[in-house]
């Protein structure tokens, strides 16, 4: 569930206050220092033993990864200088790129980097799976290390250059006295920027330095791929009390970047002068419904397909976005615009609403009662609109309702109960994922249907995760697309997920900054910025 938290309106103002001492604070000397606010406040600083967004915003400044996905979606060499793959795909090495170094001055050695590869693949999902066909893992030298693999499989390169939870490189030191469930209490990388850890105050303000021993590649930057070059020689995450005092200090010059704009507030930036608004990540979110598949009346097929067609999945886009400009429809699991893997298969499953049509299909599954409990958010406006539609079209089809709103942590908590409606259980949700998250049926979470262990909702069918098995094991990309299709016509024709649509966030900044890179992440590396006192 990614962190949208960014449109909870509350106000404090101690938050306020802190976050402009903090400003106030900054050294008075002649730098360039880049001020930001992003849509969550930092406090968990370890990506792998917390998956938050923001943690994984925090790990792009200071860490490097081994592989990364430029602009075009494909895989390029960030740490690693070479690399070669045996003909029967079993074999894998690695050599490491010149002059890497720690922020403490060490070299970085290929032994770090098989320490950090076993600790992230511990907790990441598509690491287990890699992993599970592993025979060895070893440093041949301080910057060469080799896979070996006992059953050939596509997972290595996907795996170490995948955006979202990545495969963030550390000190084996550090990783060793460390489980991958604890976090870190180190917090050295070797990527641009360094984490001024005297200078952190956990949810409300973070600060960096510019790397001066950073040896960028020689490819300008694209997307997490490319040059990592530091331009300015701070960058300052703030804290805010809400979205509004937000956008005035952007407008103000207080702050320089404001990672998610809310949609009601787009008219108070859009066409201001020395203001640019634009979805600096391209790949979006999709929003998608689920069911509870271990209870009624959602164990039945029939019923979950009379559901889908009694669901008006354009006046869910409608209510949660409005502005056509940040929307699109799209009926794929992986997400319409940066996933290899993107098709219509199984499209037919998702017809247009019509109420009729929807009630005719009701009755004929045979439903009649008792009220579906679908669980509301209503405090996160990007969760809050969609139950709303699904329950106000339900009941057009002759569906009954109880429609059950709480705080976000409260649905939080609730979402993992599997029992009964009378014991806490539901039937229905509604949740936003970023298709980065969704990009191929391993690392999509709601795709997995291995019953008790599958995500909340429980959906169990044994020929699908046989598909997903099947895909990881298969290195030929037509070949896995050929897999991907018939798991996204399954999930769809058993309802494992469902999708209503994409949308996309808007981002604004201040002019002044330049060559701002555009990427999935907010990254603060190649942009620049005037001097200033």
């Amino acid at each position: 569930m990614p962190a949208l938290a960014l449109v909870r309106r509350t106000l404090k103002t101690t938050a306020l206050a802190a976050a402009l001492s903090a400003t106030l604070a900054l050294p008075a000397f002649a730098q360039t220092t880049v001020k930001a606010v992003l849509y969550s406040p930092l406090r968990l600083l370890d990506p792998v033993a917390n998956g938050g967004y923001v943690t994984q915003n925090h790990a792009y400044m200071i860490y490097d990864t081994l592989f990364a996905l430029d602009a075009n979606q494909k895989v390029q060499p960030q740490m690693v200088e070479k690399w070669e793959v045996s003909p029967d795909n079993k074999v894998y090495k690695f050599t490491l790129r010149p002059g890497l170094k720690w922020h403490d001055g060490t070299p970085v050695k290929a032994e770090d980097c098989v320490a950090s590869i076993k600790r992230w693949a511990e907790v990441d999902k598509m690491g287990q799976v890699m992993m599970s066909f592993m025979k060895e893992m070893k440093a041949t030298g301080d910057s060469s290390f080799e896979m070996v693999f006992e059953t050939a499989n596509g997972l290595v390169l996907p795996a170490l250059s995948k955006p979202r939870a990545a495969a963030y490189m550390m000190q084996k030191r550090i990783v060793d006295a460390t489980p991958a469930t604890q976090p870190v209490k180190e917090h050295i990388g070797s990527g641009p920027f360094r984490f001024v850890t005297a200078e952190f105050k956990p949810g409300v303000q973070v600060v960096y330095e510019k790397n001066k021993d950073y040896v960028p590649r020689k490819e300008p930057a694209s997307w997490l791929a490319g040059s990592k070059q530091a331009n300015v020689d701070r960058v300052v995450w703030l804290s805010m009390p809400d979205h509004v005092t937000t956008v005035n200090a952007l407008l103000n010059g207080e702050i320089d970047y404001m990672e998610l704009v809310p949609y009601d507030l787009l008219p108070m930036v859009e066409g201001k002068p020395n203001i640019k608004v634009d979805t600096v990540d391209n790949t979006g979110q999709l929003t998608f419904f689920r069911f509870n598949f271990s209870q009624p009346p959602f164990n039945n097929k029939a019923m979950r397909q009379a559901a889908i067609a009694s669901i008006d999945r354009g006046a869910i886009m409608k209510a949660l976005v409005g502005n056509p400009k940040y929307y699109r429809a799209c009926g794929s699991i992986y997400g319409c615009s940066n996933s290899s893997f993107t098709s219509n298969a199984g499209a037919e499953v998702l017809p247009s609403f019509d109420a009729a049509k929807a009630q005719a299909v009701t009755k004929q599954a045979g439903y009649n009662g008792p009220p579906l409990v679908i669980l509301q958010p209503t405090d996160v406006a990007v969760l809050a609109p969609q139950p709303l539609v699904i329950a106000q079209s339900l009941r057009k089809a002759g569906w009954k309702v109880d429609l059950q709103s709480s705080d976000f942590q409260t649905f939080m908590t609730r979402r993992v109960n599997a029992g009964p409606v009378d014991k806490g259980g539901w039937n229905m949700f509604h949740t936003n994922l970023g298709t980065l998250d969704l990009a191929d049926p391993i690392r999509a979470l709601p795709v997995a249907t291995n019953g008790a262990k599958a995500w909340n909702g429980w959906p169990d069918f044994a020929d699908i995760e046989e598909l997903r098995q099947k895909f990881a094991r298969t290195p030929d990309l037509e070949e896995q697309k050929r897999i991907a299709g018939q798991i996204q016509k399954r999930v769809l024709e058993e309802g494992v997920m469902v999708p209503a649509g994409q949308f996309f966030l808007p981002t604004a900044f201040r002019t002044s900054l330049q060559n701002v890179v555009y990427a999935p992440i907010p990254v603060f590396w190649g942009m620049s910025k005037p001097a200033q006192n």
